[in-house]
């Protein structure tokens, strides 16, 4: 493919802004709750965000400066005095109030009034948590670290979890988060977001604990089809082992195998059957087998 260079000396900040926001992405929302030394509250999102540890706990945003006139926000003011903040997650029930909440009201306006959404005390910090958010967790701030004075650069806001609070109808019987639940929010470039919910979200399961054969381990007459995709190959690329051929003839006892593996364009046939089991059953061992059929 043709490749654009873009070199962040020379590229406008607001576009490289955007050539970074683009290719960084999904990105999730921190919906971050603080309050300054007046009581005045804020809400304000940010996806400059991510978790960083779990023992200790540690979430990590980043509040920017302003491109267009290099000013703070006042997140970060409130932080500042207080080193405390309620992270609060963006689900799609509240993406809308969420985006009410990213204009720039002056610092005594009340964005929970202004983007219709409750406040609720927090156990262990002063910053209030919004009751619409499916996880708010409650934060003590262990360091800022800024990153440059010019518009666009980024304070890093290095949070530790003191509490966390989970609906309980997100949380599934094995006592873990359901994604389809949880239906968060992710960010992209410009204007554009992402629903981390139904077709989506799939599962991959790759243990990594176990040596997988890899690409170089399969056969040309396989990785160089024209049918399978880069992930149809990895899909059998992790295995653990090929099959023996003893295993895969016994795929002949199917009729409809043993009469394809019969017909005069075999291998297109063979190729796009394995390309089907890969890619509506996931099951790399039998889209292997009916390969190496395809040579016997």
């Amino acid at each position: 493919m043709e490749m654009r260079t873009i070199d962040p000396k020379t590229v406008a900040t607001r576009d490289l802004h955007q050539f970074l926001l683009g290719s960084v992405a999904p990105r999730p929302i921190a919906f971050a709750s603080t309050i300054d030394e007046d009581g005045n509250m804020n809400i304000a999102p940010y996806s400059f965000f991510n978790a960083f540890s779990s023992n200790p706990p540690i979430l990590v945003f980043s509040s920017n400066r302003r491109v267009t006139n290099n000013t703070t926000k006042d997140t970060l003011h409130n932080i500042q005095r207080t080193k405390e903040v309620v992270i609060n997650v963006v689900n799609y029930n509240i993406v809308r109030q969420m985006t009410l909440a990213s204009i720039e009201y002056p610092s005594d306006v009340n964005e929970f009034e202004k983007a219709g959404l409750t406040a609720i005390p927090s156990d262990l910090v002063k910053p209030m948590r919004i009751k619409e958010s499916p996880a708010q967790m409650e934060c003590v701030v262990d360091e800022i670290v800024t990153l440059g004075d010019k518009g666009g650069a980024g304070h890093l806001i290095i949070c530790k979890v003191v509490k966390m609070h989970v609906a309980e109808n997100v949380i599934d019987e094995q006592n873990r988060i359901d994604p389809h639940k949880m239906d968060l929010m992710g960010r992209m470039g410009r204007a554009f977001y992402v629903r981390c919910s139904g077709s989506n979200v799939f599962p991959i399961f790759q243990p990594v604990t176990e040596i997988a054969i890899g690409f170089d381990s399969l056969p040309d007459s396989i990785r160089n089809s024209k049918v399978l995709t880069g992930n149809n190959l990895a899909q059998l690329a992790g295995l653990f082992e090929m099959p023996s051929m003893d295993d895969a003839m016994e795929l002949m006892k199917n009729k409809s195998i043993s009469t394809m593996l019969e017909m005069p364009d075999r291998s297109l046939l063979v190729h796009n059957f394995a390309k089907q089991v890969l890619d509506l059953e996931g099951d790399a061992e039998k889209a292997m087998k009916v390969l190496m059929l395809d040579k016997k």
